[in-house]
């Protein structure tokens, strides 16, 4: 494929990369917003923190293919990591919508700690969403060198998140009701 048409492939993304990247994070402020009084027939909080475990351990799988040079494995994985994620995100919403959140009840360094850690993973998880749809893009648009420049932002800002769901996940987890 040549330069330009790579471009021009990768352009044709650009406006639905913009308006998912400010769509997904307004939608999720917006939902937490909606209470329904119904109760979910699971606790999800211990499901969807093992699924940002299952993404972490997904992501480094994935880094872990492409550095031996298997591309379809990389690109099977990393699809998976994308779906994982939405996963993630519906149940953490439906959570949200049908339960009072949970307060930390931490006291000292510890509180400090977690607050950092949630602000941090709440804050990445928004900035991620553009970063993993050029990443994407780039790919799929086999515009491998930008997508290898910006995977290299993209998975470790990836990483993190999925990593301290987990642990936010643990630290909350002896103050749910």
């Amino acid at each position: 494929m040549n330069k330009s048409k790579e471009i021009l492939d990768e352009k044709k993304y650009n406006k639905l990369i913009v308006v998912l990247s400010i769509l997904i994070p307004v939608v999720v402020a917006v939902l937490f917003g909606v209470k329904i009084d119904a109760e979910l027939p699971v606790f999800l909080p211990p499901i969807y923190a093992s699924v940002n475990a299952v993404t972490a351990l997904v992501l480094i799988l994935a880094f872990m293919a492409i550095r031996k040079k298997n591309i379809k494995l990389h690109e099977r994985l990393m699809k998976f990591a994308i779906i994982l994620s939405v996963v993630f995100l519906v149940m953490y919403v439906a959570y949200h919508m049908t339960s009072d959140s949970t307060q930390f009840e931490g006291e000292g360094v510890i509180k400090y700690l977690y607050y950092f850690i949630l602000i941090t993973h709440i804050l990445l998880s928004i900035i991620v969403i553009p970063f993993v749809l050029i990443t994407y893009v780039r790919a799929i648009t086999n515009n491998i060198e930008k997508h290898k420049k910006i995977a290299k932002i993209t998975f470790p800002l990836w990483l993190y998140v999925a990593i301290t769901g987990v642990v936010v996940f643990i630290m909350i987890s002896p103050y749910y009701v």
